[in-house]
């Protein structure tokens, strides 16, 4: 499976599609940013003039695409990409996005003769530059073992939570406790500020502590403690405020679903939209920490 089809080249597509090309992979690239296809064309990629051509005599198909509308607009209906994809072609779909819309499609390629896997990433910006992504995985195995050697390809870690569905699941409930930590440690760093901590000293105080978590070892939210974080480059780039507000609304959808208690993620989701409306919604969500600051 040497050629592929990649459709979404956004702050994580992008760097996913650069990394398949480095590890000896044929990419086909198409999105709606012109300036994003050509970045990958210099990478190169070769620039598709549409999805549908993105998806002609290739092996397999990618998509990183920002909610379930977006996917389901893809890939069914009519003028879906469905009934262009050529059968036996592997889709893999790493956007995050609603179980339920994770599982139509699935089903409706499945109809078409195509495998599928759901595969959305764990890991930021720096992780899909770096190749160190989490894939988790929802699809059956032999889709899975297909699919494998693209996921080393961009990723470091690759769980199989189960069936067609079941990584959407899991990574909805990733970003609702990563949302918890991220405003609990913005939280926490600026009683210390505002009570005179130096917010470097603190961090380390707490990484090393019983406090310690993924936003204080790699994506520090107070600006100036973290030379690689959002946070000392103004917050920007990295993992939108708005997409964690979405992927909040998943959470939240869910647990409404299956009648789960969720009022941390809940608790959360009321700072980031308050935050959003703030005027925060394009930059990353670590940029939380604003919301607890004095003007």
């Amino acid at each position: 499976m040497k050629n592929v089809g990649f459709i979404g080249l956004g702050n994580m597509g992008g760097p996913m599609a650069i990394n398949l090309i480095k590890a000896g992979f044929s990419v086909s690239v198409f999105d709606l940013v012109p300036t994003s296809v050509e970045r990958l064309t210099a990478a190169g990629a070769q620039a598709a003039a549409s999805a549908e051509a993105a998806v002609q005599n290739v092996d397999v198909v990618i998509s990183m695409l920002p909610a379930s509308k977006h996917v389901e607009s893809l890939y069914l209906g009519e003028a879906g990409l469905l009934s262009k994809i050529a059968p036996g072609t592997l889709i893999i779909d790493s956007s995050t996005i609603a179980p339920e819309s994770t599982r139509k499609v699935a089903d409706a390629a499945k109809a078409h003769g195509l495998s599928m896997i759901d595969a959305p990433v764990s890991g930021g910006v720096a992780g899909a530059q770096g190749g160190t992504l989490t894939f988790i995985v929802g699809g059956s195995d032999t889709a899975l073992a297909d699919a494998r050697p693209l996921l080393e390809a961009m990723g470091q870690n690759i769980f199989h939570a189960g069936d067609a569905g079941a990584g959407q699941v899991a990574k909805i409930c990733n970003n609702m406790l990563l949302s918890v930590l991220m405003s609990g440690t913005a939280e926490a760093l600026q009683l210390g500020v505002n009570n005179g901590l130096d917010p470097s000293v603190l961090s380390e105080i707490m990484r090393k502590s019983s406090g310690g978590n993924w936003a204080l070892e790699v994506y520090n939210p107070f600006p100036g403690v973290m030379e690689t974080a959002p946070a000392s480059r103004d917050y920007e780039g990295g993992f939108l405020v708005d997409l964690m507000i979405k992927d909040l609304g998943l959470a939240m959808a869910s647990a409404l679903d299956t009648g789960t208690a969720t009022p941390m993620g809940s608790l959360a989701r009321s700072l980031y939209v308050a935050h959003g409306d703030n005027g925060f919604g394009q930059v990353d969500f670590s940029s939380i920490q604003k919301f607890f600051q004095r003007d």
